[in-house]
């Protein structure tokens, strides 16, 4: 079989939900991936940044495959041998007295809104249905009923209704707006990408989430960080919120939790918030399964030991710097923050986005429109200076191509 035969099946039996680059993947290891054809890519993707530590990372592999033989689940009705000691982990890795493990980027967010309403109930004292939660506009936090219902993209709520009630939507990177919506003493939560990923990396003003932190602090109302792309040594901190010193009360992570092998994520709080939540009232069948506990504490331990936000941070300057060199008229705007970065593309002689990146992908790298006119690199973090440079020539010749 070619290509076009697994995108043929996958146009006849699968829905159409996703409209994929036409490259079918077969194998992948560290900052590569290959095709049916066996044609090799530098993955600018990273699987919307879930595979931070490379592809097939050995020792995510073997922690996989050794629990793998010995038990995968046993559902929460018991206790297992491996949550406890993840559990034990991952809390002094942030500095948070508990974790809830879950399985999505998605089932994260909605389970971080449940904790939000409990305490806002149980410990603020807000009317049972009333607590609010303010959120952004251009957001991204999965698509949920519960989650589309703070989309302000029509793509992801249209025809979807109706929807989730007690959301406020503001502009990002917006305090005054920001103080105006904490005036309502409904408000108990304050939920905010970091850097906005999906919109395209739109990085807000430095001091803007330190700022939103002591209002948030100010009116009792919790600060709540999705960090499920932007976590994980991403941006070349180990998270986001990092760059200005702010430790969220409710902090989210998925993705690179897993290294790419495994739906994990998790929402860290301490006791006042978390212990809000009692047996019964929120829970999954396969969270803090025994085969993701143990894939979760080898993926972080990769991310320490093998220095990735630090390479993050330094390779992320020279990438920018670099595009920023690329002399073009499709180059509107570079911006980005480590390894989390993005082109703006003006449309000339009717090729866009799209077309840039079928352009990469024959030159042999990959990366994927966002909004039409945006285009995100995120490569792996494992990725060396020499490969960031050959990368840099890679899109330069391909943008180039169309001037």
């Amino acid at each position: 079989m070619r290509a076009h035969d697994f995108i043929e099946l996958e146009e006849k039996h699968g829905a159409h939900n996703y409209h994929p680059l036409p490259v079918v993947l077969a194998k992948g290891k560290g900052v590569f991936v290959w095709d049916v054809e066996g044609k090799k890519y530098f993955d600018f993707l990273s699987a919307y940044s879930a595979v931070n530590q490379g592809h097939c990372h050995p020792k995510i592999i073997n922690a996989m495959m050794e629990q793998a033989q010995i038990l995968t689940l046993t559902s929460r009705a018991f206790y297992n041998d491996k949550l406890g000691p993840y559990e034990k982990y991952i809390t002094e890795y942030f500095g948070y007295d508990k974790i809830l493990p879950m399985n999505t980027g998605a089932e994260g967010d909605e389970t971080a809104l449940k904790l939000c309403r409990k305490w806002a109930y149980l410990k603020k004292g807000i009317k049972e249905n009333n607590a609010k939660i303010i959120v952004c506009e251009n957001n991204f936090h999965g698509r949920t009923i519960t989650v589309i219902s703070m989309s302000t993209d029509p793509d992801s709520y249209g025809g979807f209704g109706p929807f989730t009630p007690g959301f406020v939507k503001i502009p990002y990177n917006d305090l005054k707006a920001l103080k105006k919506a904490l005036e309502d003493p409904d408000v108990a939560g304050f939920l905010v990408e970091p850097i906005q990923g999906e919109a395209g990396v739109f990085v807000p003003d430095e001091g803007y989430l330190s700022k939103a932190y002591k209002m948030c602090k100010d009116k009792n109302v919790l600060f709540i960080a999705d960090e499920v792309q932007t976590g994980l040594a991403r941006t070349g901190k180990l998270l986001a919120c990092d760059h200005e010193n702010v430790r969220p009360d409710i902090l989210i992570l998925g993705k690179a939790l897993s290294g790419g092998v495994f739906p994990i994520s998790a929402v860290l709080a301490d006791d006042e918030i978390m212990l809000c939540i009692k047996p019964g009232e929120h829970g999954s069948t396969f969270g803090g399964n025994p085969l993701a506990a143990k894939i979760a504490v080898a993926a972080l331990e990769v991310i320490k030991e093998e220095k990735l936000a630090e390479n993050s941070a330094h390779l992320g300057e020279i990438f920018r710097n670099e595009l920023r060199k690329i002399n073009s008229p499709m180059i509107e705007l570079v911006r980005g923050k480590g390894l989390l970065n993005a082109i703006v593309i003006k449309p000339t002689n009717g090729k866009e986005a799209w077309d840039v990146c079928l352009k990469m992908a024959g030159n042999g790298l990959l990366a994927k429109p966002t909004h039409g006119h945006i285009i995100r690199f995120a490569p792996p973090l494992v990725i060396t200076e020499e490969q960031i440079y050959e990368a840099v020539e890679i899109i330069r010749k391909s943008i180039l191509e169309f001037s």
